[in-house]
């Protein structure tokens, strides 16, 4: 089951967050299936599996876990890909910048897993052009926007600045399927990331995060 054009939903819950639970998320990732998503993305292989129980569509995993002396932390070494092997999802998706590592490194990774699942697709989460070129080179399935924004190099820019002027470079620069995420937080920049020519993307906080929801309605009208 691959991963079809659209929109996928990111459904998580960190610890600190009232919706953290497996069965909570296995909910919201029916009610994304309701409503028309050809995708979920999750974190952690017990979520994984009530997802799967929920739905039929595939998901992309990841495991979020800090090491010391690395800022990586999304599928960082070979034991979450493991765990994420043994959830059953159809992508893994990893940290696929250029940041030192706390294990192996992302070639490793990637040939790890074409060996141990063939038919497990991958995605490279990156934050800069030179990390997705980078990540084409080494063989993933999809290059994903998700880490912009987010790394020291990247720290304080936004997907949708300058008319989604990353994006379309990284368009420009990779022939790989491209995936929006980050800051895709209105159905019209979907609408606009989709007709730039990206093959998915993924909206996780402004669908499935109602406390960061609130806040922004709380506010707007705090601020008037």
């Amino acid at each position: 089951m691959n991963l079809s054009q659209g929109l996928i939903v990111s459904c998580q819950a960190l610890p600190d967050e009232p919706l953290h639970s497996s069965f909570i998320m296995g909910k919201m990732a029916l009610a994304a299936q309701q409503g028309g998503a050809v995708g979920i993305r999750a974190n952690t292989k017990e979520d994984i599996l009530a997802i799967k129980e929920e739905v039929d569509l595939p998901v992309i995993g990841i495991v979020k876990r800090d090491y010391d002396h690395s800022s990586v932390f999304i599928t960082a070494t070979q034991k979450e890909v493991d765990e994420l092997l043994e959830s059953g999802c159809e992508v893994i998706a990893m940290d696929a910048t250029l940041r030192e590592r706390p294990a192996e490194d992302l070639e490793t990774l990637v040939q790890y897993i074409r060996k141990a699942a063939p038919h497990v697709e991958i995605m490279a989460d990156i934050a800069t052009v030179e990390e997705a070129k980078n990540a084409e080179r080494l063989g993933f399935d999809y290059i994903g926007t998700t880490l912009h924004g987010y790394t020291e190099q990247t720290t304080g820019q936004v997907l949708y600045a300058n008319d989604f002027a990353f994006l379309k470079d990284v368009l420009a620069n990779v022939s790989q399927k491209v995936i929006a995420e980050g800051n895709v937080i209105t159905p019209e920049m979907l609408k606009t990331v989709m007709d730039l020519g990206v093959y998915a993307a993924v909206v996780g906080g402004a669908i499935t995060r109602p406390r960061d929801i609130t806040k922004r309605f709380v506010k707007m009208i705090e601020e008037e």
